[in-house]
């Protein structure tokens, strides 16, 4: 038996249009299920599940804005009653500002806080009513070595994924009596859109090499067997559990 098959599964990964989200959807879907794509623009998600489809992948589009609490209920009934039920949740939408504490502007905190978090315990509240009904479900927040971890210009990034990694536990806690899992995948220093800049710094990637044990920014295609495991069988008795991706830099001093 293959306990990482998703065949028959389906699964909402938000802010899935593009970069890592994206990159998530690809991976379960090889490995059998089917997609929703999220994402607040339309046309950024149409042309996503397109690419799916193009390699023969079940996808659908179903773009909303992850931060409304009136969206998120219509939406996630539509796909319910119209697309199937939702198997696996993977709360990735997430956004990032940089400015010193000090000078920090409060629409930006409100942005990012809003994003990063609240949309992590407005989603899981909404998906997580039918994973109850149906006493089953997988639950995966994208949270972040910055759920540890503290670092210049990031104060309201590092304060919203610490938040995400006591939601998940939380969450834990209250669903696992219903056969729910939640857990969570941190990924450490990863080649991204988000982290183009840092690649970039000379002086940033020499100082990440030598602080990670691997030596080695991570390549974002590290992220989907994490992602896997954790949407399948394999997971069953895994719950409020932080995986770290990160190289070995949380282990490390």
């Amino acid at each position: 038996m293959n306990i990482f098959d998703l065949k028959g599964k389906r699964a909402l990964i938000t802010g899935s249009a593009q970069g890592i989200g994206f990159l998530l959807a690809n991976g379960l879907a090889e490995y059998g299920a089917e997609i929703i794509v999220n994402d607040i623009n339309h046309e950024k998600a149409l042309i996503a599940v397109n690419k799916l489809k193009e390699k023969g992948f079940t996808a659908y589009a179903v773009p909303f804005d992850v931060t409304n609490k009136k969206e998120i209920e219509k939406n996630i009934a539509k796909i319910e009653e119209q697309i199937g039920g939702i198997d696996i949740l993977i709360n990735n939408a997430g956004i990032q500002r940089r400015y010193p504490l000090l000078e920090f502007p409060e629409q930006d905190w409100d942005s990012v806080i809003n994003i990063n978090q609240k949309a992590v315990f407005l989603m899981i509240q909404e998906v997580g009513k039918y994973m109850v009904q149906r006493r089953a479900g997988k639950i995966i927040n994208i949270c972040s070595m910055q759920s540890e971890l503290g670092r210049d210009t990031i104060t309201p990034y590092a304060a919203s994924k610490g938040a995400v990694k006591m939601i998940t536990r939380g969450a834990c806690v209250e669903l696992a009596r219903y056969n729910i899992q939640v857990n969570g995948i941190a990924p450490g220093y990863f080649k991204t859109e988000m982290t183009k800049a840092l690649v970039e710094n000379q002086q940033f990637t020499q100082w990440l090499c030598q602080r990670t044990p691997a030596n080695r920014w991570g390549d974002p295609e590290e992220l989907i067997g994490s992602a896997v495991f954790l949407s399948s069988k394999a997971s069953d008795f895994v719950n409020g559990h932080l995986l770290f991706v990160d190289g070995g830099m949380l282990a490390a001093v």
